[in-house]
């Protein structure tokens, strides 16, 4: 449990000590003010008195000085408030511990103040008489830390009553007088006898006339519910106690909200329920209603004035405030160091009803302190610069009062407000008639903290960034507001570029203009960089820079091609480096010599493709002649080049009076999801617009004499899949279920499993595209080590079928395509019961490991008798034993053929688990 001390900020302290015997109203001397508001007390600092200091409140109870604990303040009827600047008020329930009562009529509370700082102790003591004689039959006090009820008795008598401790009186602990027993219900019944209440944190008193309940908030005996749309805190007790007749009961009940507030266009809306059905049924009649601030009455002509409402709805008792009324206050926070200020105010209701048919009255007294959630207040600054003037002039604010400029971040450093006015610069501080402040700013244009660039192509642009560094009172909080002011002036003359050709060259000149070489210059998509620079020739001086591009340069992009000539250009732009905007521009386009086909004497042929601007998604390798086995024999991202004999890849023969045409085409061609190729030319291909095609061709002369070979072959068959040893691999998974979509993990292993569990096992052939090949799955067996011929062992699948000799046989599953699934074919999928090897009823080994035999053959070829199918053998008969019996069954297998594939799983674990 913590001491009561409150940390309050200021620097003043007023050494006062005053032992006044009536309440000390207005001593605005010492900073004290105590009056009575109704079955309250109310003590006021004033921050001057109290800021600055550590404050530790006791009661005064005859001679003794209690520390006044925040459990122990809760337990005895006190509360306190304090705003962040020290302003403080205190308040003790007339039925509180420690307090002086006189019948009931007359109460007299003496507090203790000790104010501690650096410089000593200062000590205040207040000694205030309250008369209150206008008792309800039954009242209810809700405050900020606790929850009152008091009941009127009659006949009280004698010491409390403690079970456990026999008739003795009441210790330190604080036992009531006259209270046996109590009942809590939270709703079931929880008894205790005073003592125990008391070490829980309830406070319990019998005075003359009044049976007096106090509990804390969220005690274990207290329950949250919500009523009319409210949550309130709630108490239900019953309370036994001595009369000069003997044992009597009394039922209580306390009641007190923890919401129902609203936030809506700058006004507090707080709801109470109207029907608190833990207290009162829908039979009662409402007497009095009255509205307060600060646990005091206002009348109506006050509520008027300061924009208050109390109303009255069929579910509620509405009390609203506007955000700023004068009781309440602002305060500035900074989250994430954002400017932001919450309104804090404590509106108090009270209702005095009347059940129907009965004489019994309840006075309900709530003290609410509400606090609005924070509001983002982005400072407004107002820029009055005049270009002209060549002074940066900015006005930032509203602020409220509790908010202090500290420093000034610039593009060179950080200045204090005093370091700022002795450069120069005129910093002010503004009051305004509504509490509220700002600063203003200027800053002369050749400040060295002023920026420059060039944001407009004909425009010099002077930027100052600024920080305004804020602290917040009393707390010191730091937090910033950025600024960014800038003025433009028309006085930029802009670089200029021009560019020629000759037979293999670019050559392009830049003239700087007002603003140097300060520009980013970009030939074609890279900027100029010095290896680039190094590359074409880069030459300057102090007011030119010239570039010389060979036509097929990196840099270069190629617009059209012809039989004999390349079409090429190069664009240049020159940029400004921090706002990228473009200052000149040059496109230049030439035509250089190019020549694409080569006819040579012996019958070969020679092609150069180029990708062009308008195909920019080719890809030069992927080109083929007609016959598409012919391709490329070299290319890069930007050419192919083609060699092949006239008698081969498609090539055509035109037969003339005088020579010989032979033509093919140069064509991109696309592969469909069937596996047939398309022509760029033919409907429905790839998407790529427009396409590539271009035809090439050599004239050989009749009478002339050359030579050249031309030779061709038969195909006997047409291609298929050779069943040899390739590069083909094979895997085994083991699914997590018969869906087959998720696999274990390598570090998933050893995966667990319970005896009989299914096993989903899946063998895939991957990394081949191939739909002629089919993967069997010839032999599956298990083992208890990872050697795949070690013993024991049993079989799984033979000869490509589930083992006959199992009693729980192996069970294929289909495989159809799906997203993931491409070629059905290749993939074999089996499951089987979890098992474990036994030897004399006892089990060898908990872990198991399967192997597999796969075979990869060719569907087209009629000789291959690998691919009759998964499982064509009829099942033979089971004479199989158990699987808690599996035994020692195979002997050590041996090589695999050159078409097989051995693969194995991880280890599955058994579990009984």
């Amino acid at each position: 449990m913590w001491s009561l001390l409150w940390s309050l900020v200021a620097a003043v302290i007023l050494s006062v000590d005053t032992r006044p015997n009536v309440k000390l109203n207005s001593q605005s001397s010492s900073g004290l003010r105590s009056d009575c508001v109704g079955n309250l007390m109310r003590l006021s600092l004033d921050k001057a008195l109290a800021v600055g200091n550590e404050l530790e409140v006791e009661a005064v109870n005859c001679t003794q000085h209690i520390v006044l604990t925040p459990g122990l303040a809760a337990q005895c009827g006190y509360s306190m408030e304090s705003d962040p600047w020290g302003n403080t008020r205190i308040y003790s329930s007339l039925l509180g511990c420690y307090v002086d009562n006189k019948d009931d009529q007359t109460f007299n509370v003496g507090l203790r103040l000790r104010l501690y700082s650096q410089s000593g102790v200062v000590t205040h003591d207040v000694d205030q008489t309250c008369i209150y004689t206008r008792w309800a039959s039954r009242e209810i006090l809700c405050d900020r830390n606790y929850m009152e009820v008091s009941d009127f008795i009659a006949g009280a008598k004698g010491p409390a009553q403690d079970v456990k401790e026999g008739n003795n009186p009441p210790d330190a602990s604080g036992a009531a007088h006259g209270i046996w027993k109590l009942t809590f219900y939270t709703p079931e019944p929880v008894a205790m006898v005073p003592r125990e209440a008391e070490q829980a944190g309830y406070g319990l008193m019998l005075t003359s006339t009044r049976l007096v309940v106090r509990s804390p908030y969220n005690t274990a005996e207290t329950t949250s519910e919500e009523v009319g749309g409210v949550p309130m805190e709630v108490i239900r007790v019953s309370a036994y106690y001595q009369t000069l007749h003997g044992l009597n009961v009394v039922n209580m009940a306390a009641a007190c909200p923890t919401g129902g507030v609203l936030f809506i266009n700058n006004l507090i809306s707080w709801h109470v329920p109207r029907l608190m059905t833990p207290l009162v049924d829908d039979s009662f009649e409402v007497l009095e209603l009255h509205m307060g601030i600060n646990g005091k009455r206002l009348d109506r002509s006050q509520m008027v004035t300061r924009g208050y409402t109390l109303s009255t709805t069929r579910h509620h008792f509405v009390i609203e405030i506007p955000v700023g009324s004068p009781d309440g206050h602002f305060k500035s926070h900074a989250p994430d160091y954002q400017y932001h200020i919450t309104y804090s105010v404590e509106p108090m209701l009270e209702v005095l009803w009347r059940t129907t048919g009965t004489q019994d009255d309840t006075r309900y007294k709530v003290l609410f302190p509400i606090t609005t959630p924070l509001m983002p207040q982005l400072p407004h600054f107002q820029e009055n610069t005049v270009p002209e003037a060549r002074v940066f002039t900015v006005v930032l604010g509203t602020f409220l009062h509790d908010v202090v400029l500290k420093n000034i971040t610039f593009s060179t450093g950080v200045l204090t407000v005093e370091e700022g006015n002795a450069r120069g610069f005129t910093i002010q501080e503004h009051r305004y008639k509504n509490g509220t402040k700002g600063y203003s700013l200027s800053v002369p244009f050749d400040s060295d903290v002023v920026l420059k660039k060039n944001p407009e192509l004909l425009v010099t642009t002077y930027f100052l960034p600024l920080a305004f560094g804020f602290v917040i009172l009393p707390e010191e909080t730091p937090f910033a507001h950025k600024v960014e002011l800038q003025a433009s002036l028309k006085d930029v003359v802009l670089p200029t570029t021009t560019g020629t050709c000759d037979q293999k060259h670019f050559y392009i000149t830049v003239k700087y203009g007002s603003q140097g070489n300060n520009f980013q210059a970009m030939v074609g998509y890279r900027h100029l960089n010095p290896e680039m620079a190094e590359e074409y020739k880069f030459q300057e001086n102090g007011t030119h820079f010239s570039l010389v591009l060979p036509y097929d340069a990196a840099d270069t992009a190629f617009e059209l091609m012809k039989t004999d000539s390349l079409r090429a250009r190069v664009d240049l732009l020159l940029l400004d480096h921090i706002n990228n905007w473009v200052l000149a521009d040059l496109y230049l386009s030439c035509t250089f010599p190019f020549t694409t086909t080569t006819c040579y004497p012996n019958g070969t042929m020679t092609a150069t493709a180029v990708k062009v601007q308008s195909v920019a998604q080719l890809v030069p390798s992927r080109l083929t002649l007609k016959d598409q086995s012919c391709k490329p024999v070299f290319s890069d991202d930007r050419f192919a080049l083609f060699s092949f004999s006239v008698d081969s890849c498609g090539t055509t023969r035109t037969f003339f009076d005088h020579y010989i045409l032979y033509e093919n085409e140069i064509g991109l061609y696309y592969n469909d999801k069937k596996g047939l190729y398309y022509n760029r030319g033919v409907a429905n291909t790839s998407p790529i617009d427009p396409p590539y095609r271009q035809t090439i061709s050599c004239y050989y002369v009749v009478n002339e004499t050359q030579t050249f070979a031309v030779g061709s072959k038969q195909r006997l068959y047409e291609p298929k899949a050779d069943i040899s040893s390739g590069q083909l691999m094979v895997q085994i998974r083991l699914a997590q279920d018969s869906s087959y979509q998720l696999f274990y993990q390598a570090e998933d292993y050893p995966v667990v499993k319970y005896l009989r569990q299914p096993l989903y096992f899946e063998v895939e052939l991957i990394e081949s595209t191939d739909p002629n090949l089919e993967l069997i799955v010839e032999k599956c067996w298990a083992t208890l080590d990872e050697d795949r011929t070690s013993v024991p062992s049993w079989d799984i699948i033979v000869d490509g079928c589930e083992n006959p000799d199992d009693i729980y046989l192996t069970v294929f599953h289909p495989v159809v395509s799906d997203s993931r699934v491409l070629f059905p074919s290749h993939i074999k999928r089996f499951s089987m019961n979890m098992f474990t090897f036994t030897k004399d009823q006892a089990v060898l080994k908990d872990e198991i490991y399967v192997h597999c035999d796969a075979v990869i053959c060719d569907t087209t070829s009629r000789a291959d008798g690998l691919c009759r199918g998964q499982c064509v053998q009829p099942t033979r008969q089971s004479n199989a034993r158990p699987y808690e019996q599996k035994g020692a069954k195979r002997t050590r297998r041996g090589t695999n053929s050159t078409r097989q594939r051995q693969i194995s799983s991880g280890p599955v674990e058994l579990t009984s688990g």
